[in-house]
């Protein structure tokens, strides 16, 4: 296949940088003219493919990473902010955006933090909320959204802390690696009736967890006090490099962070890597083998994004029953939509209508890629016949090029252009004319009504 002109320019600049090379070092090393390397570097020429062999060669560079990355979700995020009605003389062509997103994107980033701080302001003055009521008092990201940010961007994968959790199980299972931690720290585990899922006391040295939750949330709350007890200083130094705006912010990684540990000690990179092509990323088997849920297994199978050891980029988003997305991540090109809920046409939505079974879709996104998307539910148990039950959904797909790979995908027709069905985003950015199941119109096309007409919509959108 012939290589596409590829504008990289940051990245480059930032492997260099992180090879403490100067220009004209790194220039010899691949080959290229000191002025042909700056041009790159500046993206006013494209990478060459002498220049993706060379790094490949001689750093042992994953090249795959000049395509992905930052770049598209960038893109993606201030499409959708510009849809917003505020922007309503028109937005930038998407070829700019792309420039942007390539060349400037501490700027691309400042944008959406400005949009984002915008919408806040205006819908906290829309509900009359008491935090605007007090004078000087600053808008800002919410702590939630500043934290889902940081891990959107460091592609749901924190090296450090990735490494340390396989350190740490790397001669014992999971949960006798914590347990001998705690012998030797003089730390007790008790277990009890309690609601609460984990409660640690360090001055009596005793950890609690609940027998009400299910035996592979007993595991994974374990874990998460070990990154605590046992990783503070690399917790610390990871959020020192975020700088997160509030110590909300930073309180809430901190736990991001430590179920981050969680799960790739339950689930460790290289053995789990492993084990999910020699299954064909069976999900069932995955959890069975190493005695984690469903969901875990799911969310880690979108976290192997370790350089020069990559598994199959995956999408991974959990819904609530009202269709709002709590958790979200892609290393694919599908990004989903930051504001609002996801495309009604998504098979996640019917997972609550099938409860404890697979669905399988193939969808098609408006920009033409293809995907292969399996949904389930995941209803959580109190634990008691008066506690509640939450309800959730979750969804793990990849591009369809991988499903030779997938066990789900073997029976299905990926060769059938029909099979895919359409999906989006969400309405507000959807290219698509004819969708039956559109909610809102979108904002960067123009509308033709005719009140003596009426068909699915009661307006046309101009192609």
């Amino acid at each position: 296949m012939a290589m596409q002109k590829l504008y990289a320019g940051v990245k480059l600049r930032e492997t260099r940088t992180r090879l403490g090379l100067t220009q004209k070092a790194f220039a010899e090393k691949l080959g290229v003219s000191l002025p042909y390397l700056n041009q790159m570097e500046n993206n006013n020429r494209p990478v060459s493919t002498g220049v993706v062999l060379a790094l490949a060669q001689e750093f042992g560079f994953d090249v795959a990473e000049l395509s992905t990355g930052d770049a598209e979700r960038l893109v993606t995020d201030m499409r959708e902010a510009l849809a917003d009605p505020v922007f309503a003389d028109g937005a930038p062509p998407v070829a700019d955006l792309r420039l942007v997103a390539s060349n400037a994107p501490a700027l691309a980033r400042a944008f959406l933090e400005l949009h984002r701080a915008y919408r806040q302001g205006h819908e906290r003055l829309a509900s009359l909320d008491e935090a605007l009521g007090r004078e000087g008092s600053p808008v800002q990201a919410s702590p939630w959204e500043e934290v889902r940010d940081f891990f959107h961007y460091c592609d749901n994968y924190i090296d450090a802390v990735d490494r340390a959790a396989e350190h740490f199980v790397r001669d014992a299972t999971p949960e006798a690696a914590a347990e001998a931690l705690f012998a030797r720290r003089g730390i007790s585990v008790v277990l009890d009736d309690s609601a609460q899922l984990r409660g640690y006391d360090p001055e009596a040295g005793r950890l609690t967890l609940s027998t009400l939750s299910s035996p592979a949330t007993r595991r994974f709350q374990l874990l998460h006090q070990v990154a605590l007890v046992t990783q503070a200083d690399l917790l610390d130094a990871t959020l020192d490099f975020a700088r997160f705006q509030s110590d909300e912010a930073r309180a809430i990684a901190r736990i991001g962070l430590a179920n981050y540990f969680a799960g790739a000690a339950l689930l460790p990179y290289a053995r789990f890597l492993e084990a999910a092509r020699e299954t064909r990323h069976d999900l069932e088997r995955l959890a069975d083998l190493f005695g984690a849920s469903v969901e875990q297994v799911a969310h880690r199978l979108s976290t192997l994004q370790r350089p020069g050891a990559k598994g199959i980029p995956f999408f991974f988003v959990r819904v609530d029953q009202a269709g709002t997305i709590t958790k979200r991540h892609s290393a694919t090109r599908l990004q989903f939509a930051r504001f609002g809920g996801a495309c009604p046409l998504w098979n996640v939505h019917r997972a609550f209508e099938t409860p404890g079974r697979f669905l399988r879709q193939l969808a098609q996104t408006p920009d033409g890629v293809r995907y292969i998307s399996l949904a389930r539910d995941v209803s959580k148990s109190g634990g008691s016949f008066a506690a509640p039950i939450r309800r959730y959904a979750i969804s793990l797909g990849c591009e369809v090029k991988h499903a030779g790979s997938l066990i789900y995908a073997d029976d299905l027709d990926v060769t059938n252009a029909a099979a895919f069905e359409p999906i989006g985003i969400s309405c507000r950015i959807c290219e698509r004319s004819e969708c039956h199941q559109r909610s809102v119109p979108p904002l960067e096309r123009r509308l033709r009504i005719d009140p003596d007409a009426r068909g699915v919509l009661p307006y046309e959108i101009e192609r």
